[in-house]
């Protein structure tokens, strides 16, 4: 699908009025339209770069939430609900108020189901994807009368590829989110070019580096900045790709404290692996948070939305943005009244809409699940997946430092709990499989290997986990880690009776892992 081809649908919706509308393309088109280039569909297998489908797949042991989840039966009968009430509503009025209504009802949906509905004058903005929540959000701390932008974040392999060049204010894919092509690494024409620097929160080897050292590294930074008379936008990764914090959010507390008018604080939860105490501490400390639904909730891809706390909304909400981010963004997609929607086209990105629908169905049902039974299940999973990557030869785990949110909101949320499990596989001569070749297992996880022998069970098993996160070296050899991990859907299953399936599955998929591993 080109870029031209993909604008129509949500660019050029139907005009307002008239029985003889043109109908909207079917659900599962309309969820790949509306996101870069990430998104389309691969012509021969049917499924995006992450491997998923637009349609639902009842038979993938999905455990790969960390990177992205193939839409499940509720989540693509939600968004068809959606899709038929759009259509409809085509013949009454223009795509742009049907948009912007669906968005308004999205917001509020969205807060309460948050626990944040009662935050006064919170703002949400809609985008496509966390990297664009990201180019829009470093864009607008940088914007107006202020000082130079420096923006201090961790690596790209703990957050995501595109999004040093997203902060930056580059173009990070071929393609934008309303479809237009694209040069990647080029600045977005009039956008603020922002300087990055980047810290690590693993050590060359892979392993954690200690947090009061990373801590110590990005306050010096910052320091340095703020006394050079540069704002500094700091992004606070809760959690990473790997299950990491950083910085800690003691010391994002500390910074603001310190420099309230210099720094900003961007808490990139784009995981959405966030209990609604911690979500609403971060908002009431007047930070931003960037969350999507395609994480934790296992909506499918491509559905963000940046949060904006009050303190700081008095400020964002009248800075100017560069027209050109209207390939990336819609003027309904931004709360009313903010001056940066002004110079962005009147489009609606229904396809944007669906994903998000779809998020919202499996966020529904997750909060309809006590928390305390949630801990209950995610301890449960945690310790099962842990004893086994610890003791069978087959893995190495990945060591995952303790989630630890202190001061900023009390102790005793299933969010400490880890959802995210890194591991190393090992061939059969035990020895660390490199980067490639895990690149390889994971490829194989997903299609039935039942040609290649083994017990049905496992080689025609197809299953989804996190996609390979380069994790440094070990003795010259680049290494990689595949990630298993719980999700919001995994939760709802387990609290119907099916935990003990639920992990039975997950073994299961360890077990593949480790018999392909075995054939390197």
């Amino acid at each position: 699908m080109s870029a031209t081809a993909d604008r129509a649908p949500h660019l050029a919706m139907p005009s307002p009025g008239g029985p003889g509308h043109a109908a909207l393309p079917p659900t599962a088109e309309l969820l790949t339209h509306g996101g870069d280039a990430r998104i389309v569909l691969d012509a021969s297998r049917g499924l995006n770069k992450y491997g998923c489908s637009p349609f639902p797949d009842a038979r993938l042991a999905a455990f790969g939430s960390s990177t992205a989840s193939t839409i499940s039966a509720t989540g693509f009968a939600a968004a068809e609900r959606l899709r038929d009430r759009l259509d409809a509503a085509a013949s009454r009025e223009s795509a742009v108020l049907t948009y912007a209504r669906e968005l308004d009802r999205m917001r509020a949906e969205l807060a309460d189901l948050c626990g944040i509905a009662d935050l006064p004058d919170l703002e949400i903005v809609f985008a496509a994807s966390g990297t664009d929540l990201h180019l829009l959000a470093a864009q607008l701390a940088a914007g107006g009368e202020r000082a130079p932008l420096l923006a201090v974040m961790v690596e790209a392999s703990e957050t995501g590829s595109g999004v040093p060049a997203a902060v930056a204010g580059r173009h990070f894919s071929t393609r934008a989110a309303l479809g237009e092509s694209v040069s990647e690494g080029n600045l977005v024409d009039g956008a603020t070019s922002i300087e990055i620097t980047a810290l690590s929160s693993r050590a060359a080897d892979g392993l954690p580096r200690p947090a009061h050292l990373v801590d110590a590294e990005i306050e010096t930074r910052v320091i340095e900045a703020v006394k050079s008379g540069r704002h500094v936008l700091l992004t606070l990764v809760d959690v990473s790709k790997t299950g990491m914090i950083a910085p800690s959010p003691k010391l994002a507390l500390e910074i603001r404290r310190r420099f309230p008018d210099a720094v900003d604080v961007l808490v990139d939860a784009c995981q959405f692996r966030l209990s609604r105490a911690s979500l609403r501490a971060y908002l009431e400390h007047g930070f931003m948070v960037a969350l999507t639904g395609s994480k934790f909730l296992t909506g499918p891809t491509f559905s963000g939305a940046l949060l904006v706390p009050r303190t700081l909304a008095r400020r964002l909400k009248r800075q100017v943005v560069s027209p050109a981010l209207g390939a990336y963004s819609a003027r309904a997609d931004w709360p009313r009244g903010w001056t940066a929607s002004r110079s962005l086209p009147e489009a609606a990105n229904y396809g944007l809409l669906l994903r998000w629908e779809a998020a919202l169905d499996e966020l529904r049902a997750f909060r309809s699940i006590p928390d305390p039974e949630v801990a209950v299940f995610l301890s449960d999973f945690a310790r099962a997946t842990e004893t086994r990557l610890s003791m069978d030869p087959a893995f190495e785990a990945l060591p995952v430092s303790t989630l630890d949110r202190q001061p900023l909101v009390d102790a005793g949320n299933w969010d400490e709990i880890p959802t995210i499990f890194p591991f190393l596989l090992r061939g059969a001569d035990r020895s660390l499989l490199p980067r490639e070749e895990t690149a390889r297992v994971y490829a194989s996880l997903s299609q039935d290997q039942s040609e290649l022998g083994g017990t049905h069970a496992i080689a025609g098993l197809r299953c989804q986990v996190g996609q390979p996160v380069p994790c440094g070296h070990r003795d010259g050899v680049p290494l990689s880690t595949l990630r298993l991990c719980a999700s919001a859907r995994l939760v709802v299953e387990a609290a119907s009776g099916g935990v003990a399936q639920v992990i039975a599955r997950a073994m299961t998929v360890l077990d593949k892992a480790a018999w392909l591993g075995a054939r390197r």
